[in-house]
């Protein structure tokens, strides 16, 4: 594969740090983490850009380094769940690469984020113990926001209830499909 860009999108705690490298060893490709590729530049976790620096630097800063990562050839890149929701981010990947979308119900996203205090859109809730319907009330407010872009993507994989190997094997056939349908 010469001249690859994957981008992979989905909600928080869809499994995009999972799959991604797993993906880009099946592929051959080299990894990236937006996340962490934040966190080194700004040597702070995202909680804590989020806490001192706000969502708008936060969004700043990812957008910058999206743009210089995306210069590169034959990459996976696992995104921010909010990455894609940037006109300017979503053309960039457009046109740049090829978006991989992993989809994840509500109820099973609950389950996933019901006890992290990692996630700055969700910490209050969990730290202040919050009702599982608050919960699922705000998953449901931010995917219809960002299910705009997300649904836009040239891969949709539902990842509800699949296995992660199933998952990467899924990927891989039809992003290789999608490129050779390019070339």
């Amino acid at each position: 594969m010469s001249d690859k860009r994957i981008f992979i999108t989905g909600f928080m705690t869809s499994g995009k740090s999972t799959i991604g490298p797993i993906l880009a060893n099946v592929l051959g490709l080299d990894y990236y983490d937006l996340d962490k590729e934040i966190e080194k530049q700004e040597k702070m976790s995202v909680v804590e850009i989020f806490e001192m620096k706000g969502e708008k630097y936060f969004r700043e800063v990812e957008s910058k380094i999206l743009k210089d990562l995306s210069q590169k050839n034959n990459i996976i890149i696992s995104l921010g769940g909010g990455t894609i929701t940037s006109e300017e981010n979503f053309d960039l990947m457009k046109r740049s690469g090829k978006i991989v979308y992993l989809k994840v119900s509500p109820s099973n996203l609950y389950k996933r984020l019901k006890n992290k205090i990692d996630r700055p859109i969700f910490r209050d809730l969990v730290l202040n113990d919050k009702p599982q319907e608050d919960f699922i009330q705000r998953i449901k407010e931010l995917l219809d926001k960002r299910s705009v872009y997300y649904e836009k993507a040239d891969l949709i994989i539902d990842t509800d209830n699949s296995p992660v190997g199933i998952t990467v094997d899924k990927i891989a056939k039809k992003i290789l499909g999608l490129f050779n349908e390019k070339d």
